[in-house]
């Protein structure tokens, strides 16, 4: 899979939840994905994604090419709009 969707553990959550709502624009725009869970607390253990973006916050896309790109309205809208996938 070309990407992967950087997400909290609490998979349950939906609603207006920033990592469910990206993850239903990837679904919606039929993208195939990874899901990369994370921990929902405390955010110092998600070391892995702080070492790859120097930010602990959540959702995050990682791309085919290693660029990862945040900000879940930004994400949503670009999914939408076909620039991600």
């Amino acid at each position: 899979m070309a990407i992967k969707l950087h997400r909290c553990a609490g998979t349950i959550i939906k609603g207006p939840h920033p990592c469910w709502k990206v993850q239903k624009a990837l679904d919606d725009a039929g993208i195939e994905y990874e899901r990369v869970l994370h921990p929902i607390f405390p955010r110092g253990r998600r070391k892995d994604l702080i070492a790859q973006t120097g930010d602990s916050q959540l959702p995050a896309i990682e791309l085919e090419d290693g660029t990862v790109k945040r900000e879940s309205k930004d994400l949503v809208a670009a999914i939408r709009a076909g620039e991600i996938g």
